[in-house]
């Protein structure tokens, strides 16, 4: 096993391992992530600090969606998505969940035709519609 993915090992904090799994493109990201509460540990808020380990269940705000994942491994490097992927495991719930919402938005079909620069009221329109989401 490399040094990348390793289930053995105890803990490591929350923003490092959600940059490791690619749920965010920089730890930056991430911290700002846990800060803004779109990130919770077994049903509580958390700082970036926090560290997780294999067992922890999350749940992640990622633009509409609510994933809810299982911590399978820790990784303390950015590896590529085969690798990523075997930090975690997702909850059947959630992925039916997911992919439920996933089919609702693109059953919406909400497409603006602008000419120029949107209008106030065109611009409410797209503010209500991002409001949904």
């Amino acid at each position: 096993m490399s040094q990348a993915f390793n289930p053995a090992e105890d803990k490591i904090r929350i923003d490092k391992w959600l940059w490791a799994a690619r749920f965010y493109k920089t730890r930056s990201l991430a911290v700002d992530a846990v800060e803004s509460g779109k990130v919770t540990m077994d049903g509580a808020r958390v700082k970036p600090a926090k560290t997780v380990g294999a067992g922890d269940m999350l749940v992640l705000r990622l633009g509409p969606h609510h994933v809810e994942v299982e911590v399978l491994g820790i990784s303390n490097k950015r590896g590529s998505a085969p690798i990523a992927q075997k930090l975690y495991r997702e909850t059947e719930a959630s992925r039916v969940q997911r992919e439920k919402l996933a089919a609702e938005i693109k059953a919406q079909d909400v497409s603006f035709a602008f000419k120029g620069r949107p209008s106030k009221k065109d611009r409410r329109d797209i503010s209500r519609v991002r409001d949904v989401w």
